[in-house]
Parts: structure tokens; C-alpha cells; sequence
């Protein structure tokens, strides 16, 4: 699964200016239509081929493998200059058979709508409500094969402070990417509420979670500095549960003759860190959660190093999760134009929850043509 890197002080990501909703770093900016017409639309074609060698003595490019077609089409129409209603639907088909890696988005085709709000704009202030992407550290979707997890919530933030972004959200339903439609009701009540500070040289953002369906609470903290040739990034989390957990981390990243450079640590004390949909810890890789990881306590280290060479976006990363658990991931990405673009990404991956015998390769190709 994909890890989508959010900024530690990401406030919240939701749709704006578009349905889709674009991650936004590292605060949310008020949704605006800046357009002649009252209505925006905007879409994406995406075709997604995944593999692996997950099942023994099976080829990687045997028979073991998917590969689905995507149509999304994101529309915004502003009522009035405060008042936008956002839509994201989404249209697919598989291609190939259900036995393999089965059917992205669970079914053979089908159609969603994976946001459908209103947003509402006063001054400073944000209010949306509906289905939603949302980017807080402990509560977020990711974006991966054909469309981001979502959530059916009620988001308002505000900016009026000057670096500081204020955001609660009562959340409702999570739609957990590549599973469908909505339909997983998250039971009782469940929201979070955080401020998050960033001045470009320091950093930090402070969570509080109260998850029913979950039956825990959490605290969330972070905090960095960036010295200009290098910065240096740590965050906390602490979960009251039936067995209560902790976390810790630290990060430090630099760039050295054009390559991006960094190298993270987290600590998880008596077991997991629990989550809805995504993390962000540090040392989390593309198929790996370090929150994931069952054993008690552990130690995990990922260092990762980024560049751009003849116009092609690498990123070659390592992490180790303690108890024979390890990813290497290479991430591959290119614009032939502003409207087509490609990835490639490859892992090999040794987890002692989910293949403790041996080890797995995965190939993922994909290319979006946005209209």
C-alpha cells in the first residue's frame, strides 16, 4: 500500500479548489473558485497494473496479477462565494481474473462517489461537510491504485492566528481505500481536534483523538526545526486503550549535491500504535506500517535517499522493523507532459506478520492522463 507523505504539521487534507482534493502541505487553504463559470471540471484517466510473488513458486509476471482502468471526474460548483459543493466519482473496470489480486475496489467494475460535500467559507474560517479526504496524522486516506481513502465527516478549521491552523472534525464512515463504496460506519462517536504551528523554521503540531468504534484515545505531538542545511523533526503518541501504548521517533533530513537525504528511528512501547486508514510515523514504508508491528516492544530504522535524474523522480529507501521484518522500496516517477505522467515502483518486503517464511516482490505500474 501506498504511503502518502504527508508534512507532520499537515493540518488537514480535504478537496478545495477541486472534488478530488489534492493532499495539501502544510496547511489547508480556504477552497476558491477562481474561474469565469460557477462550475469547475476537472478529471483523470489512470491505468494501474500490480504483481507480486507473494504465492510460493509463482512468477512475479505469471498469472499472479491485476490490472484496472480508471476514469475520475471532480466537479465543483460555487454557489456563492462562500458556499461550494465539491463531487469526486469515480468509474472502473478489471481486466483480469478475480483469483489473482483480485478486484481493485472489490468488484469487477462498478462507480462511486468518493467526495461529495458542501464546503462553506467564512473569513478565516472553513467548514465542510460530507464525504471528504482527511490528513491528520493518526486519521487519514492515502492515495493508491485508483482513488484515496475517504471519509464521511464534519471538518472546520481556522487560520486566524498567524502560522497556526486550528481544525476539529467529527468523523462519521471511512471509506478504506480500494474497498468500494462506502459503507464501513464507524460506530459511536469518533473525532479528533488539533493545532498545528509552522513559520518555515519551526514546526509542531499537537492531536487529540477520541475513536469509539475503536475504543481508545490518543495524543499526538511533533515537533521540528529547520537549521536552513539541514532539519531535524521528532513526534510522540500516546494511546489509552485496554493495553496502552506509546510511540516515539525522530527524524533528521538534509540535502546534499541535489539528492534529498534523511534518516528516521521510532520506538513502539507494548505494542501497536493504532491508526484509521494511514500514519504518519517516520519510518513507515510504501507496503509497511511501523504502527503495524504486534511484537511489544520495538526498534525501527529507515533511511531513504530522493533525486531527479534526466527528468526521472527516483527514491530509494530501506527499513528495518526489528523481528525479521524488513522493506526496500524504489520508487520511479516521470511527466511526459503537464497532463501524462508514469510511475514504477518496486519493493521486496519480509514481514513477520503477514509472510513470515520469506520474503515478497512487488512490481507496480501506473500512468494518468489528466484532462
Amino acid at each position: 500500500m501506498k504511503w502518502t507523505k504527508l508534512s507532520l504539521v499537515a493540518a488537514l487534507a480535504v478537496s478545495s479548489a477541486v472534488a478530488g482534493g489534492d493532499v495539501v502541505e502544510p496547511v489547508v487553504e480556504a477552497p476558491v473558485v477562481k474561474a469565469e463559470s460557477a462550475t469547475t471540471i476537472n478529471g483523470k484517466l489512470t491505468g494501474y497494473y500490480i504483481t507480486d510473488d507473494d504465492i510460493p513458486m509463482d512468477d512475479m509476471f505469471g498469472d499472479h496479477a491485476q490490472l484496472a482502468f480508471g476514469a475520475t471526474l471532480d466537479v465543483s460548483h460555487a454557489f456563492t462565494d462562500w458556499l461550494t459543493a465539491n463531487f469526486s466519482a469515480l468509474g472502473y473496470v478489471n481486466t483480469l481474473n478475480q483469483d489473482t489480486w483480485g478486484y481493485f475496489e472489490d468488484d469487477k467494475k462498478g462507480a462511486y462517489f468518493n467526495v461529495a460535500n458542501l464546503t462553506a467559507v467564512f473569513g478565516d474560517t472553513t467548514l465542510i461537510a460530507g464525504r471528504q479526504l482527511l490528513g491528520t496524522p493518526m486519521i487519514q486516506g492515502y492515495d493508491w491504485l485508483l482513488a484515496p481513502g475517504s471519509f464521511e465527516a464534519y471538518t472546520v478549521s481556522n487560520t486566524s492566528i498567524e502560522n497556526v491552523t486550528l481544525v476539529a472534525s467529527y468523523v462519521t464512515k471511512w471509506r478504506p481505500n480500494n474497498s468500494g463504496e462506502f459503507g464501513s460506519t464507524l460506530e459511536g462517536d469518533n473525532f479528533t481536534i488539533g493545532a498545528a504551528y509552522d513559520d518555515k523554521t519551526i514546526s509542531g503540531s499537537l492531536w487529540y483523538n477520541d475513536i469509539e468504534a475503536g475504543d481508545y484515545s490518543q495524543i499526538y505531538a511533533d515537533l521540528g526545526y529547520d537549521f536552513g542545511s539541514f532539519k531535524l523533526e521528532g513526534q510522540y503518541i500516546d494511546t489509552d486503550a485496554d493495553i496502552d501504548t506509546s510511540a516515539f521517533g525522530f527524524m533528521a533530513s538534509t540535502s546534499v549535491a541535489g539528492v534529498d537525504l534523511s534518516a528516521a528511528y521510532n520506538k513502539l512501547s507494548d505494542g501497536a500504535t493504532p491508526y484509521i486508514g494511514w500514519n504518519s510515523l517516520y519510518t513507515n514504508q510504501w507496503n509497511s506500517s511501523v504502527a503495524d508491528q504486534y511484537n511489544g516492544d520495538i526498534d525501527a530504522f529507515k533511511v531513504a535517499a530522493a533525486t531527479t535524474i534526466m527528468d526521472v523522480a527516483a527514491e530509494v529507501s530501506y527499513a528495518d522493523y526489528d523481528n525479521d521484518s524488513y522493506e526496500f522500496d524504489v520508487i520511479l516517477g516521470y511527466d511526459f507532459t503537464d497532463a501524462i505522467d508514469a510511475g514504477i515502483v518496486f519493493t521486496n518486503t519480509q514481514s513477520s506478520v503477514w509472510s513470515p517464511d520469506y520474503d515478497v516482490n512487488q512490481f507496480e505500474l501506473y500512468v494518468n492522463y489528466k484532462f
